[in-house]
């Protein structure tokens, strides 16, 4: 189906029966007498009424202790959530005795052999971890950090201390010791959890040099626990055996609804990481939000969506615990021994959620992976990166009308996504469905007025409970209004470009910093990515404008990686050329085509659009890029070459 000025429906929205929107629905109307004809219909309400929606949430997926107030302060920065209110997530997360027998974590890993923890097993190495952590004398508002891979340890240590009231941080052992000191040591931790190696496919990582790097950076932890992971141990370090190895009572420390859960950290490819510090109370609603009316997980569900702890995809895919459904873990190379592991995995565990990425999608569309079917799939979700409408048809050719494919949008800053889809709402060609339940977002052009049909700047016009607590080391909250409200006084300015449809479906073309914009016509990079990436040839890419500060066009440059058999002739030059005409406009005909080793991108696989940008104005590499913060930093200089050889 196509409508008259619209792409192509790929599922019509389905009924909310039998689903956890549907029962939160029942609920709204036994309760409320609240019924609704449509998702926007709801979506409406709930940005109309925020102070019923998210008591709604509270009062629905039943969290514990009482509340008198669910909004102090409607302002931002700087509203208040359930003022007065007493909770812990990790009470949430870890389930009761009569959740015992039902599964919580199933563990797959290169490194090790597989292993499987109940909520029973869960619940008891919780408690041991915090009986540990209290001997070493964490408590109250302590941070404890990691080092650590996607492994159940790393869920049962941030449990731990999230029971006490600690505050969590982590880096994934990929990372090198600036980076993790840049991160880490912004907190001060005084417990440091580790490994010193692990596996990546068939290659193992000594990471011992950078461990004794970094825990010579952390001046101030006191304790550090290894665990045994991979060939190497960590050196002079309590075992994790040890710290486990007493008992105590499975306790949680009631706390404030915006007390400090865990900081995160912004990409950090330029200058010090942001130190991004999330509440309880703020991740727990949202995370009840987003798989509840969203994902639509069930109790007994599994779920898979391949991660590090280097990004904020772990702290949300962790959260499925609080459905009482199944996390499946997957650490180590997610492309080992080929592309079609994930899908293996996924197929074997019979997941009701597949989590990836459009590179993944893409990918095994070029190669011809033709992916299985199993019955208990019922979504799969992207993130981390626009998703073309060819992933969609390849989704939809082999999996069929009964899977929603949800590509949803957020960020770090929120640990959540603005936008996304579900069982309510209809699927379209190269877009997403719509504003989550509860959020409401919008695009503004540069006066603040609203936009339709037009792309604009993301942002979003009243408060959410997960927006952050406040960056960590910014006691006045200035880097914290600079960074989200410095465009529009009293409303989130997000940082993406996007353009909302009549049908409320939405498509984000890029970082509104990287919007191209040539002779007045501006693009999304996202939409060029989705045309150059298209040719069998071409592995990855990424574009830079080099905007003329006299009023010309500037300079357009676009870098693309080939396949090891690929070359960049005239013939593959003149396709790249005629589609960008053909697809987008004549006025983004790049100036420049050429082939770099690799694109450059953070760990959590975002390309480094403004950075390279940068090194082609001509700052030094080593002042724009971490090294050990980005992968193929090393290509970077062929960028370089590239556009002196342009001449």
């Amino acid at each position: 189906m196509t409508t008259p000025d619209g792409p192509t429906l790929l599922r019509p929205a389905g009924t909310p029966d039998g689903t956890t929107l549907g029962v939160y629905l029942e609920y709204l109307s036994s309760t409320r007498g609240l019924t609704f004809d449509d998702h926007r219909d709801l979506w409406r309400w709930s940005v109309a009424q925020p102070e019923a929606f998210w008591a709604s949430i509270w009062d629905h997926f039943g969290v514990s202790g009482s509340y008198e107030q669910v909004l102090g302060s409607s302002e931002m920065p700087g509203a208040q959530w359930f003022p007065g209110a007493r909770l812990n997530y990790a009470e949430h997360m870890v389930g009761t005795e009569a959740d015992a027998d039902l599964p919580a974590i199933v563990a797959r890993s290169q490194t090790r052999g597989d292993s499987e923890l109940t909520f029973g097993e869960l619940r008891d190495q919780v408690a041991r971890a915090r009986a540990g952590l209290v001997r070493l004398g964490v408590g109250h508002g302590d941070r404890v950090v990691g080092y650590l891979p996607h492994v159940p340890e790393t869920i049962v240590v941030f449990l731990a201390a999230a029971s006490l009231g600690a505050i969590w941080a982590a880096c994934a052992p990929e990372f090198g010791a600036r980076s993790v000191v840049d991160r880490l040591g912004q907190v001060e931790p005084t417990v440091l959890v580790a490994v010193a190696s692990y596996r990546y496919g068939d290659k193992v990582v000594d990471q011992r040099e950078e461990l004794a790097r970094i825990r010579e950076g952390l001046t101030t932890v006191r304790h550090v626990v290894g665990l045994d992971y991979g060939p190497h141990p960590v050196p002079d370090a309590l075992t994790w055996d040890e710290l486990l190895a007493g008992s105590g009572p499975l306790e949680f420390a009631p706390v404030a609804f915006d007390h400090p859960l865990y900081v995160l950290f912004s990409s950090g490819t330029t200058g010090l990481p942001k130190a991004i510090v999330h509440g309880h109370g703020g991740i727990l609603l949202e995370h009840l939000r987003l798989y509840g009316l969203h994902f639509d997980i069930h109790p007994g569900d599994r779920t898979l969506w391949f991660t590090t702890t280097a990004w904020a995809m772990w702290n949300i895919t962790i959260s499925v615990l609080l459905h009482r459904a199944t996390i499946v873990l997957l650490d180590g190379n997610p492309l080992h021994p080929d592309l079609e592991t994930q899908w293996r995995l996924a197929a074997d565990e019979r997941v009701a959620l597949f989590g990836t990425s459009p590179g993944y999608l893409m990918s095994c569309r070029k190669t011809d992976v033709v992916p299985p079917r199993w019955p208990e799939l019922r979504q799969i979700g992207t993130t981390g990166a626009p998703l073309p409408a060819e992933a969609f048809d390849y989704v939809y050719e082999h999996l069929g009308p009964d899977v929603i494919l949800n590509p949803f949008s957020g960020g770090t800053d929120v640990c959540s996504g603005f936008v996304g889809g579900g069982v309510w709402q209809p699927v379209w060609r190269g877009e997403m469905s719509g504003p989550g339940v509860g959020l409401d977002v919008a695009a503004f052009d540069e006066a603040g007025e609203v936009l339709v049909e037009e792309l604009g700047e993301l942002v979003v016009r009243a408060p959410m409970p997960s927006m952050p607590v406040s960056f960590w080391n910014d006691p006045d909250g200035e880097r914290y209004r600079e960074a989200y409200f410095d465009t529009y006084p009293g409303v989130w300015r997000h940082g993406d470009w996007v353009r909302f449809t009549e049908r409320g479906s939405c498509v984000i073309t890029g970082r509104s910093d990287a919007t191209l914009n040539r002779g007045g016509v501006r693009l999304g990079t996202a939409e060029f990515y989705d045309v150059v990436e298209d040719m069998a040839e071409v592995v990855d890419s990424l574009v830079v404008h080099l905007e003329d500060d006299q009023g010309g066009s500037g300079e357009l440059l676009l870098f693309v990686e080939l396949l090891p058999d690929a070359e960049l002739d005239d013939d593959l030059r003149g396709r790249i050329v005629r589609d960008i005409r053909r697809h987008l406009s004549p006025r983004h005909v790049p100036d420049l085509i050429a082939a770099v080793p690799a694109i450059p991108r953070t760990l959590t696989g975002k390309k480094l659009e403004r950075p390279v940008k940068q090194v082609l104005r001509g700052r030094p590499v080593d002042e724009v890029l971490s090294a050990d913060a980005v992968r193929g930093a090393d290509a970077v200089p062929a960028f370089q070459e590239a556009y002196r050889a342009k001449g």
